[in-house]
């Protein structure tokens, strides 16, 4: 038998690339199964569990800024994982956050609401929040390394992609779990209903934990540790060495992550309060949606392969100009079919750039730096992007109109594709020699 790079045999290391995938795959779904879970409750029954004396506005914004919280800690997880993952490795900080994902879901699976204790119910939900955002922040680039490092070098827009399906596999579950406990459970919904797909989450946890622990680390970053190249503070040297990047990749993300919350949370409740559907009506479409997302996402990825990160990106951010307006004037037809089907097609859009996102951002950055950095970069959108999308969203409705939403969706595609011209397209690059990268 013939002996890869990775110091095991050609059929061994074929057997690790599966495993990687499959572990970046599941471990992201369960993750995001969490954190899609807590967008939905936001958007279904928060406001009348843990703000029950607000008008349905103010409720519904005290629950979105809730939600919003979960996004501002984000960063904050990246910084801290992205730190250990360039120290010790991918596959043990991974371990870690699928762990504190799964512990903070379970507990606010069993937090009593406001009428229960008060006002320590909302305050105790943002604690919550917090651990979420911290525990997704730091798996995202873990999960992307650890598929994209094991990979073939001439796929890398393809298998930094398979990450990425766990966001519409956790949509699906998240949103799919939501829909079906709402329907069974009709008026207990709001009493406990909605807490059985949190507490479902530890399950998922033992599953994702016992595909994690066959992985063996990555052999980009083995060579780092052999040869003693590891950073003593990886933050801090690619914040110092390639703020460039760090900022480019979190402005690019604008067009991909803004229009994507507004495809999912932000659409639920305005299917619900502003177009009259049923509650189950909204929660199926963007259960659809994401399964168009399954397919979307890998193809896209696949095709950045062959003709490039950015050309296949900076078309995706464009197209969502063009959506902007007949998205919501479809909507506005309050047709449960043309509801459906929009919010669908909408989804191929994202998935344009979500597809090479994952490879665009990380190899943009050398090895030893490469999960702070593309962890910072990654997750500070969410700052600017995701977190306040559902919120500014709401805001905007309820003062100018829906024309007022798109006008926003406008701006965010300019932004993104700006920024992605103006990131250099390292497709074809060779990032195992990360000699290739400023680390001087």
């Amino acid at each position: 038998m013939t002996e890869s790079s990775s110091g095991l045999t050609t059929a061994e290391h074929k057997a690790q690339v599966r495993k990687a995938a499959t572990a970046s795959v599941v471990g992201t779904a369960i993750e995001w199964y969490d954190f899609f879970l807590y967008n939905t409750a936001a958007a279904v029954v928060f406001a009348e569990v843990f703000f029950p004396k607000s008008t349905p506005y103010a409720g519904t914004l005290a629950a979105f800024a809730t939600n919003a919280v979960g996004f501002a800690a984000r960063p904050v997880g990246a910084a801290i994982f992205g730190h250990w993952g360039d120290r010790i490795g991918r596959k043990a900080t991974l371990i870690v956050t699928l762990l504190t994902m799964g512990v903070a879901s379970a507990l606010i699976g069993v937090l009593p609401g406001t009428g229960s204790i008060g006002i320590a119910a909302p305050i105790i939900l943002v604690v919550l929040r917090v651990l979420q955002g911290i525990a997704v922040g730091g798996e995202w680039s873990g999960s992307v390394l650890l598929s994209m490092e094991w990979g073939d070098q001439r796929r890398r827009g393809l298998m930094a992609s398979w990450p990425q399906v766990g966001v519409p596999i956790g949509l699906i579950l998240g949103t799919g779990a939501m829909s079906l406990l709402a329907a069974t459970t009709g008026d207990t919904f709001k009493d406990w209903g909605w807490r059985v797909p949190f507490l479902a989450s530890l399950v998922l946890v033992a599953v994702g934990l016992w595909v994690r622990l066959k992985v063996l680390e990555t052999p980009m970053f083995a060579r780092v540790l052999e040869r003693r190249q590891v950073a003593r503070l990886p933050v801090v040297e690619v914040l110092r060495k390639h703020p460039k990047e760090v900022v480019l990749s979190a402005l690019l993300r604008v067009s991909e992550q803004m229009p994507f919350y507004l495809y999912t949370t932000f659409a639920i409740t305005y299917g619900t309060q502003q177009l009259g559907l049923p509650r189950t009506v909204a929660l199926s479409a963007v259960t659809c949606a994401a399964a168009v997302e399954l397919v979307a996402i890998p193809f896209f990825g696949h095709l950045s392969d062959r003709v490039g990160r950015r050309l296949v990106y900076a078309v995706g951010a464009a197209l969502l100009a063009v959506v902007a307006f007949p998205y919501f004037a479809l909507l506005n037809t309050g047709i449960v079919l043309v509801v459906f089907l929009t919010i669908m097609i909408t989804q191929i859009q994202h998935a344009m750039e979500y597809g090479p996102q994952a490879s665009l951002i990380a190899e943009s950055f050398p090895t030893p730096l490469r999960y702070g950095g593309a962890g910072l970069g990654y997750q500070l959108a969410s700052i600017i992007a995701g977190g306040p999308a559902p919120l500014v969203a709401t805001w905007l409705l309820h003062d100018y109109g829906w024309q007022a939403i798109a006008i926003f969706m406008v701006g965010a595609a300019v932004v993104g594709f700006v920024a992605t011209l103006a990131l250099p397209d390292r497709s074809k690059i060779d990032i195992s020699l990360h000699s290739a990268y400023k680390t001087t």
